[in-house]
């Protein structure tokens, strides 16, 4: 890849790993309209581990009170808010889990095409809009129960469909469970350290495997554009969504799927 393609890629990663837009519908339009190659297992990996880097940092408190709290007390009957917490964000993971493994191939084979993409980002784009202007918006992060994260689960493994967004349908979940804004984006971002340590780890024992030359200079771009981006983008939507709302990124999701079907259809 060139530098520019480099950094381009790398910072779409970072930001639309988390924002509710879905990263695979996005990283299929350089190619579609530019007609760039697939930028390579490799260069996914490290924008992967700069995107994990980035949302470890920004909650890296969070992350220590939770673990902490976790075996100091999760496993008695006297738990605190962060150990219940990190019980959440555990029960919340294993339905993508199961799903991915169950569904890897199948998904792989059927589901990466740019209707499949266009398609789920427009309904579920329409999912979130429905979700932020119905729910109740009342509860905080601390109180979900163990019946409400399973359920967000449920929601993130769906996200295994490209086009669908983690951060979007887990947002979604949250925000029909009653959450308000600010917790149901935080409570995504916890839910994202588990699954991107996971993808990332499966894609660098696949790089291991291929046993390619690795052009460590882009490499070292990837990681460092996309924590920039991803760290940027965490701290700005935390920031403004309790103001804004999730109709921005609903009418840009659908503008996208529009745009993606025109490339399928014409």
């Amino acid at each position: 890849m060139t530098l520019f393609e480099i950094i381009i890629l790398a910072i779409i990663q970072g930001i639309t790993e988390f924002l509710p837009i879905s990263s695979s519908a996005h990283l299929i339009l350089p190619s579609e309209l530019l007609g760039w190659q697939n930028q390579g297992l490799a260069f996914d990996v490290a924008v992967h581990v700069g995107s994990l880097l980035a949302v470890m940092i920004y909650f890296r408190e969070d992350i220590a009170r939770m673990t902490v709290a976790f075996f100091q007390s999760g496993f008695s009957k006297h738990q605190t808010d962060d150990s219940k917490l990190a019980w959440w964000v555990v029960v919340a993971t294993i339905p993508a889990v199961l799903f991915g493994f169950l569904a890897k191939d199948f998904i792989e084979l059927y589901a990466r095409s740019a209707l499949v993409i266009a398609c789920t980002t427009i309904i579920f784009g329409l999912a979130l809009w429905y979700a932020d202007a119905t729910g109740k918006l009342s509860k905080n992060i601390y109180q979900l129960t163990w019946k409400s994260a399973l359920l967000i689960g449920i929601a993130q493994a769906i996200a295994l469909i490209p086009g669908t967004s983690r951060s979007g349908i887990t947002m979604t979940a949250g925000l029909m469970l009653g959450l308000d804004r600010e917790s149901c984006a935080r409570f995504s971002f916890l839910l994202s350290i588990p699954v991107i340590l996971g993808a990332g780890l499966i894609k660098g024992l696949d790089l291991i495997e291929l046993n390619e030359a690795v052009d460590w200079e882009s490499l070292v771009y990837g990681i460092g554009l996309s924590f920039v981006s991803a760290y940027a983008c965490i701290f700005l939507f935390l920031s403004w969504i309790s103001k804004i709302g999730m109709l921005p990124f609903v009418i840009y999701r659908l503008v996208l799927g529009a745009i993606l079907l025109g490339f399928v259809f014409l």
